[in-house]
């Protein structure tokens, strides 16, 4: 008898794994540990989702996997009010277990196969990568289609695009937006902006400082007020602390999101509809957003300049919860010089191989944690 391949996916280990040393050094500090390794909120989810949730916890039919019409009707109205999108069909709006599931599970849903091309930023989150294995599709780092050789070019069935950047925190105008997407239009591909940070623009991207609105891909500035082939991707973990809660969405092509929407009820992908419902007041209150981004902005205005002192240089970070630093040396090297001071940071390696010699430091510890780092950092112990 032929001999039977094993069961299991062939992929790669999961990449926070090989931070555990660093994590076991850095909690013998006498101080604590501080983590600015994970951007996992640590703030309050606000009471007016709480209070949502609970209200609907009598749910004991199934949801709906396009979502209730009243959620997706709140979707389009955030879109209008928040990112310039006006017009928005509530039916080209799908809620998702997260971003995170989406991110992964989309070159699958859309239909890529073997031969196909995703390309990803440079510097990137590591699912994009583990979304194209998953479909068997070719993962290509390119920040812009012109960098690619005619041959892979040619191949290109998807695109995504990360603004503001994690872990970088690069914001795309909206003339590089528009000219990757006219790029990726021309040969028929699919653009998918994954724009999760959005409201954390900082100084020039900063609207309550006298800045301007991070775009949306699907901006008529962008889009040219044609949606086909454009997807947004948005999640509530950052600006609502809904992480444990699992709460994102799709919004884009009203041609394609019934393939999805069908596929997702195929596989049971669906949002509980007591999360469907703390999501819709969510969208609906902007007090809690305006008070959270407060937070992280004082948590950055401490930190910033710390990590500066302690040796490191901060490029982009002009957008989302992170800085993004390099000492001109090693990256594991900088990260065990910051374990021997209690603080966990993440490994530039980890975003792809431009991310060697990077750190990324995330602002989402609490207030005394954040007050503990800086304080080693500025005393060097």
């Amino acid at each position: 008898m032929d001999e039977r391949r094993g069961f299991g996916l062939d992929l790669p280990d999961y990449p926070w794994n090989a931070l555990a040393p660093y994590r076991r050094l850095a909690e013998e500090h006498p101080g604590g540990v501080v983590d600015l390794s994970i951007g996992t909120p640590v703030d309050p989810t606000p009471l007016v989702v709480q209070d949502a949730l609970a209200a609907a916890a009598d749910a004991p039919g199934y949801p709906t996997t396009h979502g209730t019409a009243a959620l997706r009707e709140a979707v389009a109205a955030w879109y209008a009010e928040r990112r310039n999108v006006p017009g928005l069909d509530p039916d080209a709006v799908m809620p998702t277990v997260g971003s995170k599931e989406l991110v992964a599970w989309l070159p699958l849903l859309l239909g890529l196969g073997p031969g196909d091309v995703v390309v990803r930023p440079v510097v990137a989150y590591p699912t994009y990568d583990i979304g194209a294995r998953l479909a068997d599709a070719e993962a290509v780092a390119a920040d812009s289609l012109d960098e690619l050789d005619p041959a892979v070019r040619e191949r290109v069935r998807m695109v995504w695009v990360n603004s503001p950047g994690n872990p970088t925190g690069i914001v795309r105008d909206v003339e590089s937006l528009r000219t990757l997407v006219d790029q990726a239009r021309s040969q028929g591909a699919v653009v998918v902006s994954d724009e999760c940070y959005a409201e954390l623009g900082w100084g020039a991207w900063d609207p309550s400082e006298g800045g301007e609105p991070v775009p949306s891909v699907l901006d008529p500035r962008v889009s040219g007020g044609d949606l086909s082939l454009l997807f947004s991707a948005y999640s509530l973990s950052k600006q609502s602390n809904l992480a444990g809660y699992r709460a994102a969405f799709l919004a884009g092509d009203p041609a394609l999101m019934p393939s999805l929407i069908n596929s997702r009820k195929h596989a049971g992908m669906i949002v509980a509809y007591p999360v469907q419902e703390a999501m819709r007041v969510a969208l609906g209150d902007t007090a809690h957003v305006a008070a959270q981004k407060a937070l992280y902005r004082a948590r950055r205005a401490a930190l910033k300049p710390a990590v500066e002192a302690f040796g490191l240089r901060i490029e982009h970070s002009e957008a989302g919860l992170y800085l993004w630093g390099t000492a001109g040396e090693d990256t594991w090297t900088t990260v065990e010089r910051f374990a021997r001071l209690g603080i966990v940071v993440g490994p530039g390696t980890f975003y792809g191989d431009a991310g060697d010699g990077f750190v990324r430091l995330s602002l989402t510890a609490s207030d005394e944690r954040m007050a503990a780092a800086v304080e080693r950092l500025s005393a060097g112990r």
